[in-house]
């Protein structure tokens, strides 16, 4: 299996603070059979910016320490990128770290209580240049929770969904769980990563996830897309093959996208 979403790298953000935690992550991969992980810290969120050179020198430092102690596991470059202002050019500028540094997908995560305004455009930017944004862990955003078909219309742009593992689990709330569920039910997620910040919290474990969705997609050819083919289709840079998505009911909401007002680069909101 392969984790697209995981914040392994010691002290860049709020997960492992020292290389002994690092281990720890890496050895529960390992023992879940996971043999890749994508190192995604946090950056342009307001409380961490690790721009790729940074990203890059420490996914290098973290390569060599688990061969030095003999774990199996190859690490790849990413970062999980706040929704901003001018995203795509902080991305065609080598700003911040696309997954596996091969200029074609990037994790973006909104604010846990809001969309933005003006997001759908930044995004639509990055589709415009042949960038594929993969929206972290929409199902425990607040408006997506309520107002699901807000997801469907960014898919249909062509953006794609990773959900966290523990969300499926029911680990991250009732609510998270119900949205997770959701989406998958109805084909609007297309990628499962563990998310994971600690080895013991947060731990980079993917298989009791695979086994839930297995059972509401009713297939566990479907539930190892999300956690093999498509991440390794990412990893290489290649085209996703989205399922098609099953229809939603529409509601109106309070925020119209097609709203001019600029993007605020900051937002005083939780990033994780």
């Amino acid at each position: 299996m392969i984790d697209l979403h995981c914040h392994i790298l010691p002290g860049l953000d709020d997960g492992p603070a020292g290389m002994e935690q690092s281990l720890d992550m890496a050895k529960q991969a390992v023992a879940d059979g996971i043999q890749t992980l994508v190192a995604t810290p946090h950056t342009l969120n307001e409380f961490y910016d690790n721009p790729l050179q940074h990203v890059e020198d420490n996914v290098n430092r973290l390569r060599k320490t688990f061969r030095k102690n003999r774990i199996n596991i190859n690490v790849c470059t990413g970062s999980e990128v706040r929704i901003c202002a001018g995203l795509k050019q902080k991305v065609i500028a080598k700003e911040v770290a696309t997954l596996n540094n091969n200029g074609r997908y990037i994790l973006v995560e909104f604010p846990v209580h809001v969309i933005p305004p003006g997001s759908k455009e930044e995004l639509f930017q990055l589709k415009l240049h042949n960038i594929t944004p993969i929206l972290a862990h929409p199902e425990r955003n607040l408006v997506f929770q309520h107002q699901p078909e807000l997801l469907s219309d960014l898919t249909a742009m062509g953006c794609l969904v990773q959900i966290t593992a523990m969300s499926i689990t029911g680990r991250f709330g009732r609510e998270a769980m119900e949205c997770a569920h959701k989406l998958l039910k109805n084909r609007l997620s297309h990628v499962i990563a563990t998310d994971a910040h600690s080895p013991t919290n947060r731990p980079p474990i993917l298989s009791p996830a695979v086994q839930v969705c297995a059972r509401i997609l009713g297939s566990l050819k479907e539930a190892r897309e999300m956690v093999v083919n498509r991440p390794q289709a990412i990893l290489n840079g290649e085209p996703v093959k989205a399922p098609e998505p099953r229809p939603l009911c529409k509601k109106k909401w309070w925020f119209n996208w097609a709203l001019p007002y600029p993007l605020p680069i900051n937002h005083s909101t939780i990033y994780h």
